[in-house]
C-alpha cells in the first residue's frame, strides 16, 4: 500500500475528485491510502435527496460547500477538525460491506492513544455510546474504496445545525438528537494534540510494519485531471443536487441492517411513469437503474412482484429481501 498526499488541500470538490481519480486512473497493482481535511461542508451520500438532507438557510448563511460523494450512506458535516481517510484498492469480492477490514487499522491507532474505540452497527466507530466515525464504500469495475470520517475536534453545534435529522433513522436507535450521539476524539485523549499530530499518528500506525512510509507521487498531469474532474462533476449543480421528481406515492422505511429507504413514484392511470429511490443504503449498483426499471410497470402487487423477482436486490441495496422490498413499494 502507498500513501498519497493531497498537498493539504481543503476544498471538498478537489478532495473527492482526487479520491475518484486515484480509484479509476492509477495502476491497480498497488493499494492506496489517502487522507484529507475539508473546509466546512456537507458531504451528501450518493443516493440521497440533497434538498431534504441539508438546512438550506444555515448552508447559505455560513457559506458551506455542499458536495455529493460516490459512496452510499448518509450526509455528514465536515470541517477543519475532521480527518477523513480512504483505502483504495482492487475489489476482491470479499471486502465490500466488510467495514471491519478497513476500520481495524484505525481502531488500533486510536487505542494506542487511549481512545477505547470499537466498531458498531453497520459502519460506525464509537467510544461507549458516542459516535466518532462513520464509514462508506464504493465499488466499480473491479476496484473499490472504503472511506471514513474521524471527528477529531469538529464544531459539534454546526453538525446539528447543518443537517436535518431523519426521524425514521433515529427512532430505531432510541436517541433524541444527533448531538447526544456524536463526540470528538479530543474528549477521550489523555494528552492534547493537534489534528496534524493526530494525522501523523494514524499514518505511522497504519504503516508501522514498514521502515518508511511508501509514497505515490502524482504528476502535474494527474493534478490537471483531478482539477478537471472536480470542475465537471463535484462543482456541478446537477451532480450535487440533481432532480427530485414529482410524486404521488411515497414510502419511507428503515430496513434493519440495510438502511433507510425513501421510494417515490408518480403513478398515472395505474402505471408508474416516474420513480426515484433515495436513502443511506450501501450497494454496488446504481439505484437509478432500478428506478428506471420501475417505470412502465403497473402499480399492483403481482406486477411489482414479477419485476422485483428479476432484480438482484442485494447488489443495489445491500442486505434486503424481496419481501422487504415489496413491502416498501
Amino acid at each position: 500500500m502507498r500513501f498519497i498526499s493531497n498537498n493539504n488541500i481543503t476544498d471538498p470538490a478537489l478532495n473527492l475528485a482526487l479520491e475518484e481519480y486515484i480509484l479509476r486512473s492509477l495502476p491497480d497493482n498497488d493499494d492506496y491510502l489517502l487522507f484529507y481535511i475539508n473546509e466546512p461542508s456537507i458531504i451528501i451520500g450518493k443516493n440521497q435527496n440533497t434538498v431534504e438532507e441539508v438546512n438550506a438557510e444555515y448552508v447559505e448563511a455560513n457559506k458551506l460547500h455542499v458536495v455529493r460523494r460516490l459512496s452510499g450512506g448518509g450526509a455528514v458535516y465536515h470541517d477543519l477538525g475532521n480527518l477523513n481517510f480512504s483505502f483504495i484498492m482492487k475489489d476482491d469480492g470479499q471486502s465490500f460491506h466488510n467495514f471491519k477490514k478497513f476500520t481495524e487499522p484505525v481502531v488500533r491507532a486510536l487505542r494506542k492513544l487511549g481512545v477505547d474505540a470499537e466498531m458498531t452497527g453497520r459502519n460506525d466507530l464509537q467510544v461507549g455510546e458516542r459516535k466518532i466515525s462513520g464509514n462508506a464504500q464504493f465499488s466499480t469495475k473491479g476496484k473499490m474504496f472504503s472511506h471514513g470520517t474521524l471527528l477529531f475536534d469538529s464544531e459539534m453545534e454546526n453538525v446539528v445545525s447543518a443537517l436535518k435529522a431523519n426521524a425514521e433513522k433515529y427512532v430505531s436507535k432510541s436517541t433524541k438528537s444527533i448531538r447526544s450521539r456524536v463526540a470528538n476524539i479530543t474528549e477521550f485523549l489523555a494528552e492534547p494534540m493537534t489534528i496534524d499530530q493526530f494525522r501523523q499518528h494514524i499514518l505511522a500506525s497504519i504503516f508501522e510494519d514498514q521502515s518508511e512510509i511508501p509514497f505515490y507521487d502524482l504528476t502535474e498531469q494527474d493534478w490537471a485531471n483531478v482539477q478537471k474532474l472536480a470542475d465537471e462533476r463535484y462543482r456541478s449543480w446537477e451532480w450535487n443536487y440533481g432532480r427530485s421528481p414529482a410524486f404521488n406515492m411515497r414510502q419511507v422505511k428503515r430496513i434493519e441492517g440495510a438502511g433507510t429507504f425513501d421510494v417515490r413514484l408518480q403513478v398515472e392511470e395505474g402505471v408508474i411513469v416516474d420513480a426515484a429511490i433515495f436513502g443511506d443504503f450501501f450497494g454496488r449498483g446504481d439505484s437509478g437503474e432500478v428506478a428506471q426499471r420501475l417505470i412502465g410497470t403497473r402499480y399492483d402487487a403481482a406486477a411489482l412482484k414479477e419485476l422485483v423477482s428479476g432484480i438482484d436486490l442485494p447488489y443495489y441495496f445491500g442486505p434486503v429481501t424481496q419481501e422487504q422490498w415489496l413491502e416498501l413499494l
